[in-house]
């Protein structure tokens, strides 16, 4: 492979300029993280730890091995709605006694860690992750349930989570239910499917129904103990596997479950004898390399230079469809193709070229990688004729049908179909990440707001009517502004559109513990099976 050799220049004005702006956006964004760290806040936390407990994310610390990475998912989760910014739920892949493994913990200081629609979605989120890439599962479990409140948007779609814990099992990929308090009504489903369960001693509380329910509903006057208590079910109902003295002691048996499962990498042989070689620029430069207008193109190959091992990257059909970047790497030893925009606007070239080079990955097993910068594809008579609407079609099935994993970054704009042409949330990458100076919709909020001004327009004149111009400049400035509020990334990542909104200088280090996790699962792309291509 040959180096990429960069042209960024960081003493310039514009570096400073770019680099500003994103700091900018990080200090906003350090600050919804905050927000999810707090959990239910002060008061709850210290009331939670005086009862001897611990929080949440202490708890997944220290059930990790000591000194590896915790890759967080959807810490926005509910951001801008009603709901606490996290989805009172902790969730993250990380290292269990030499084990990759999805873990999650409810956060018993937001409404005693309680189910509410956030917490639901990443649930589940969670448990495809899990299963697309055959991690081990622990939940540590202090949940009453579901949000009574919230009920209505829980309960019916609340079922495939118990539905996910089975088919985990069944697929042969491990469970383990770790109870820290009270685990209610549909929290008693999860110790009560898992494959391993642990109890702390005089602390777990295992029940459909608790002491009111149960005298609600038969007039039984039932002690908390008996009915649900760690011992009873450690000896009299057998649903506890192992029971523990004290949160500690049930954190270290957990790891010990972990260690005995005699797990393995699928696909380990896919970076056997790599050499993990630094790329040659500094990371400290991504900060820099998109303009905070995303109408200015930037060139992709900046970003790899910063990514792949030893910045090396080998361009496949280079001076063909050149608004899109394609080509072979290597990241942390993982092979990886990679496809990226570079002027923005996909063209028939750029689609057909796409689609064949997903084709040649699905033939060598090797993972894709999308960063996505795109308005969409190209719209006009002269595109129209030449085919584009094929062509997107074409590259759109491509990864449709793809089977290897994809990961997808998005990194500055992301609109319309080029969107999903270029592995959007509704294709199924295995993870997609979000940089600050992202933007995703359907266009752009001056295209958009200037549609439907032409709408408007057209259809008065269709009635002979005047038409408002006053009323119309109000109205795109409306829709202008809702349309760029909602495509922002803090935005997105609140309604799990993302898996998170990363830190450019983290990007190389996210993705290489996802393709580490990827990896877990066999890889193996299609062979023929892409539907019908258009030609």
């Amino acid at each position: 492979m040959s180096a990429l050799h960069t042209r960024l220049d960081a003493s310039s004005q514009e570096f400073a300029g770019r680099r500003a702006a994103m700091l900018g956006s990080l200090a906003e964004l350090e600050t919804e993280h905050a927000k999810a760290l707090a959990g239910g806040g002060e008061k709850y936390v210290e009331r939670h730890r005086e009862r001897g407990k611990l929080p949440a994310r202490e708890r997944v610390e220290l059930l990790l091995d000591p000194d590896t990475p915790f890759l967080e998912l959807s810490p926005l989760a509910g951001w801008g709605s009603d709901y606490t910014v996290g989805g009172s739920l902790v969730a993250g892949i990380g290292v269990v006694a030499g084990v990759e493994c999805l873990v999650t913990a409810n956060d018993p200081t937001v409404r005693g860690g309680a189910s509410n629609p956030w917490t639901l979605r990443k649930a589940l989120r969670a448990n495809e992750i899990a299963y697309e890439n055959r991690l081990p599962c622990i939940s540590l479990v202090e949940s009453g349930g579901a949000d009574l409140p919230s009920q209505k948007e829980v309960f019916i779609p609340g079922g495939a989570l118990f539905r996910d814990i089975t088919r985990l099992s069944e697929a042969g990929i491990p469970t383990v239910a770790v109870v820290f308090g009270n685990s209610t009504a549909g929290g008693a489903y999860i110790p009560g499917m898992s494959d391993h369960v642990i109890m702390v001693k005089e602390r777990s509380k295992v029940f459909l129904g608790g002491p009111p329910l149960v005298k609600e509903a038969t007039g039984e006057d039932a002690d908390e103990e008996e009915l649900g208590g760690a011992e009873m079910h450690a000896t009299t109902s057998g649903l506890a596997d192992y029971l523990a003295l004290d949160e500690e002691d049930a954190l270290r048996t957990a790891r010990r479950v972990i260690a005995r499962l005699n797990w393995r990498k699928a696909d380990e042989g896919a970076r056997a004898g790599a050499v993990v070689r630094a790329p040659l620029y500094p990371e400290e430069e991504l900060l820099g390399v998109v303009p905070e207008d995303l109408k200015v193109p930037f060139d992709p190959r900046e970003v790899f230079a910063r990514l792949v091992d030893a910045s090396e990257f080998d361009e496949f059909k280079p001076r063909y469809g050149p608004s899109l970047v394609t080509g072979w790497a290597k990241l942390h030893g993982y092979p990886l193709g990679i496809l990226a925009n570079a002027q923005g606007v996909l063209f028939s070239e750029e689609a057909q070229k796409a689609a064949q080079f997903i084709q040649l990955a699905n033939q060598r097993d090797v993972p894709l990688l999308f960063l996505h910068n795109t308005t969409g594809y190209m719209v006009g008579t002269e595109y129209e004729q030449g085919g584009i609407v094929k062509h997107g079609s074409m590259m759109i099935n491509a990864v449709s049908n793809s089977k290897v994993p994809h990961l997808s970054v998005l990194v500055g704009a992301s609109y319309g179909a080029g969107h999903y042409g270029m592995c959007g949330r509704a294709y199924n990458p295995r993870f997609l990440f979000a940089w600050p100076s992202a933007k995703s919709a359907v266009m752009g909020p001056q295209q958009l707001a200037g549609v439907l001004s032409r709408v408007m327009r057209q259809s008065a004149a269709a009635k002979g009517r005047p038409f408002d111009e006053e009323a119309d400049a109000g109205l795109r400035a409306m829709v202008e502004e809702q349309v760029e509020s909602e495509s922002l990334p803090m935005f997105l990542s609140g309604r799990l559109y993302d898996d998170g909104v990363i830190d450019p200088r983290d990007t190389r280090t996210v993705l290489g513990l996802c393709l580490s996790a990827i990896h877990t699962a066999p890889v193996q792309g299609a062979r023929g099976g892409f539907g019908i291509f258009r030609m």
